[in-house]
Protein backbone atom coordinates (compact mmCIF):
# COMPACT_ATOMS: atom_id res chain seq x y z
CA UNK A 1 0.00 0.00 0.00
CA UNK A 2 1.47 3.44 -0.73
CA UNK A 3 0.99 5.89 1.94
CA UNK A 4 1.49 10.08 1.27
CA UNK A 5 2.02 13.06 3.13
CA UNK A 6 1.29 16.06 2.03
CA UNK A 7 3.89 18.10 2.82
CA UNK A 8 7.54 18.60 2.62
CA UNK A 9 8.24 19.69 5.99
CA UNK A 10 10.51 17.56 8.48
CA UNK A 11 8.38 17.67 11.52
CA UNK A 12 5.27 16.46 9.30
CA UNK A 13 7.36 14.02 7.71
CA UNK A 14 8.93 12.51 11.01
CA UNK A 15 5.20 12.45 12.64
CA UNK A 16 3.64 10.09 10.10
CA UNK A 17 6.76 7.72 9.40
CA UNK A 18 6.65 7.52 13.06
CA UNK A 19 3.42 6.31 13.63
CA UNK A 20 3.28 4.69 10.66
CA UNK A 21 6.11 2.71 11.48
CA UNK A 22 5.01 2.21 15.58
CA UNK A 23 1.49 0.53 13.81
CA UNK A 24 3.55 -2.11 11.33
CA UNK A 25 4.02 -0.25 8.15
CA UNK A 26 7.16 -0.51 6.75
CA UNK A 27 6.76 0.46 3.06
CA UNK A 28 7.79 4.14 2.15
CA UNK A 29 5.73 7.05 3.11
CA UNK A 30 5.72 9.57 0.10
CA UNK A 31 6.22 13.55 0.97
CA UNK A 32 4.50 15.22 -1.77
CA UNK A 33 4.53 19.09 -2.17
CA UNK A 34 0.87 19.59 -1.52
CA UNK A 35 -0.62 22.89 -1.96
CA UNK A 36 -3.16 24.15 1.45
CA UNK A 37 -5.55 26.33 -0.70
CA UNK A 38 -5.48 28.25 2.43
CA UNK A 39 -3.63 31.70 3.63
CA UNK A 40 0.02 31.23 4.69
CA UNK A 41 -1.27 31.39 8.14
CA UNK A 42 -4.51 29.82 8.56
CA UNK A 43 -6.96 32.00 11.62
CA UNK A 44 -9.32 29.56 12.41
CA UNK A 45 -10.04 26.20 13.30
CA UNK A 46 -12.35 25.99 10.03
CA UNK A 47 -9.13 27.99 7.74
CA UNK A 48 -6.84 25.20 9.47
CA UNK A 49 -8.81 22.11 9.34
CA UNK A 50 -9.87 22.74 5.32
CA UNK A 51 -6.06 23.10 4.79
CA UNK A 52 -5.53 19.43 6.38
CA UNK A 53 -8.08 18.30 4.25
CA UNK A 54 -7.19 19.86 1.40
CA UNK A 55 -3.30 18.04 1.04
CA UNK A 56 -5.02 14.88 1.87
CA UNK A 57 -7.29 14.99 -0.98
CA UNK A 58 -4.54 16.86 -3.42
CA UNK A 59 -2.75 13.57 -2.84
CA UNK A 60 -5.33 10.83 -3.44
CA UNK A 61 -6.16 13.15 -6.43
CA UNK A 62 -2.70 12.24 -7.69
CA UNK A 63 -3.91 8.78 -8.43
CA UNK A 64 -0.87 6.93 -7.28
CA UNK A 65 -1.61 6.27 -3.76
CA UNK A 66 -4.50 4.50 -1.42
CA UNK A 67 -3.92 6.80 1.66
CA UNK A 68 -3.09 10.45 2.07
CA UNK A 69 -2.09 12.47 5.41
CA UNK A 70 -2.49 16.06 5.35
CA UNK A 71 -1.33 17.90 8.27
CA UNK A 72 -1.75 21.74 9.04
CA UNK A 73 -0.91 24.45 11.60
CA UNK A 74 -2.52 27.79 12.26
CA UNK A 75 -4.10 29.71 14.94
CA UNK A 76 -7.31 30.90 16.40
CA UNK A 77 -8.64 33.67 17.86
CA UNK A 78 -10.30 33.10 21.52
CA UNK A 79 -11.37 35.38 24.59
CA UNK A 80 -8.65 34.53 26.18
CA UNK A 81 -6.41 35.59 22.99
CA UNK A 82 -4.61 34.14 19.86
CA UNK A 83 -3.87 30.31 20.20
CA UNK A 84 -1.59 28.23 18.31
CA UNK A 85 -3.33 25.32 16.60
CA UNK A 86 -3.26 22.15 14.23
CA UNK A 87 -5.19 19.35 12.58
CA UNK A 88 -4.98 16.61 9.91
CA UNK A 89 -6.60 14.48 7.38
CA UNK A 90 -6.84 11.44 6.31
CA UNK A 91 -7.98 10.77 2.41
CA UNK A 92 -8.33 7.24 1.45
CA UNK A 93 -9.58 6.01 -2.25
CA UNK A 94 -13.13 5.74 -2.27
CA UNK A 95 -13.85 7.06 1.42
CA UNK A 96 -14.87 10.03 3.34
CA UNK A 97 -11.71 12.12 4.54
CA UNK A 98 -11.64 12.16 8.32
CA UNK A 99 -10.58 14.96 10.27
CA UNK A 100 -8.74 15.41 13.80
CA UNK A 101 -8.00 18.34 15.79
CA UNK A 102 -4.72 18.35 18.35
CA UNK A 103 -3.25 20.28 21.16
CA UNK A 104 -3.79 24.06 21.45
CA UNK A 105 -1.88 26.64 23.25
CA UNK A 106 -2.36 30.36 23.83
CA UNK A 107 0.62 32.89 22.50
CA UNK A 108 2.15 35.46 24.05
CA UNK A 109 0.63 38.89 23.26
CA UNK A 110 3.77 40.12 21.04
CA UNK A 111 3.51 36.91 18.78
CA UNK A 112 -0.13 37.33 18.44
CA UNK A 113 0.02 40.99 17.83
CA UNK A 114 2.47 40.31 14.68
CA UNK A 115 0.41 37.59 13.73
CA UNK A 116 -2.56 39.91 13.73
CA UNK A 117 -1.22 42.17 11.55
CA UNK A 118 -0.58 39.76 8.93
CA UNK A 119 2.75 38.05 9.65
CA UNK A 120 3.18 34.66 9.23
CA UNK A 121 4.22 32.40 12.22
CA UNK A 122 7.08 30.88 10.55
CA UNK A 123 9.46 34.16 10.30
CA UNK A 124 7.87 35.57 13.41
CA UNK A 125 9.20 32.30 15.39
CA UNK A 126 12.30 32.25 13.71
CA UNK A 127 12.88 36.49 15.07
CA UNK A 128 11.18 35.21 18.21
CA UNK A 129 13.90 31.95 19.02
CA UNK A 130 17.09 33.49 16.83
CA UNK A 131 16.27 30.16 15.70
CA UNK A 132 16.54 28.67 11.83
CA UNK A 133 13.89 26.92 10.00
CA UNK A 134 11.52 26.67 13.51
CA UNK A 135 8.81 25.19 11.61
CA UNK A 136 10.80 22.03 10.96
CA UNK A 137 12.47 21.07 14.01
CA UNK A 138 10.44 22.20 17.33
CA UNK A 139 7.87 24.85 16.02
CA UNK A 140 6.29 27.31 17.96
CA UNK A 141 4.83 24.62 20.47
CA UNK A 142 8.35 23.37 21.21
CA UNK A 143 9.24 26.83 22.08
CA UNK A 144 6.94 27.33 24.22
CA UNK A 145 6.80 24.40 26.05
CA UNK A 146 10.76 24.50 26.26
CA UNK A 147 10.83 21.41 24.34
CA UNK A 148 8.60 19.43 26.10
CA UNK A 149 6.15 18.99 23.41
CA UNK A 150 7.67 19.56 19.67
CA UNK A 151 5.65 19.90 16.57
CA UNK A 152 6.46 16.51 15.24
CA UNK A 153 5.12 15.33 18.65
CA UNK A 154 2.17 17.12 18.18
CA UNK A 155 1.45 15.98 15.25
CA UNK A 156 1.92 12.62 16.16
CA UNK A 157 -1.13 13.25 18.58
CA UNK A 158 -2.67 13.48 15.14
CA UNK A 159 -1.41 11.10 13.54
CA UNK A 160 -2.53 8.62 16.40
CA UNK A 161 -5.90 10.46 15.98
CA UNK A 162 -6.71 9.74 12.40
CA UNK A 163 -5.03 6.37 12.10
CA UNK A 164 -7.21 5.51 15.23
CA UNK A 165 -10.91 6.25 13.85
CA UNK A 166 -9.89 4.51 10.52
CA UNK A 167 -8.81 1.35 12.33
CA UNK A 168 -4.78 0.83 12.83
CA UNK A 169 -5.23 -2.69 11.49
CA UNK A 170 -6.72 -1.46 8.07
CA UNK A 171 -2.98 -0.22 7.20
CA UNK A 172 -1.16 -3.13 8.57
CA UNK A 173 -3.84 -5.72 7.13
CA UNK A 174 -3.94 -3.89 3.73
CA UNK A 175 -0.20 -3.71 3.20
CA UNK A 176 -0.34 -7.74 4.01
CA UNK A 177 -2.23 -8.27 1.12
CA UNK A 178 -5.55 -8.61 3.03
CA UNK A 179 -8.44 -6.25 2.64
CA UNK A 180 -10.54 -6.91 5.69
CA UNK A 181 -10.88 -4.25 8.73
CA UNK A 182 -10.01 -6.00 11.95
Amino acid sequence: MRIAVGSKNAAKIKAAETVLRDIGYSNELIPLDAPSNVSGMPFSDEETMKGAMNRAEYCIAQGDVEIAIGLEGGVTETPKGLFLINYGALAEKGKETIVAGGARIMLPDEIAERLRAGEELGPVMEDYSKKKNVRSKEGAIGIFTHGMVNRDEMFMHIMKLLVGQRGKNLLVSKEMGETEEA
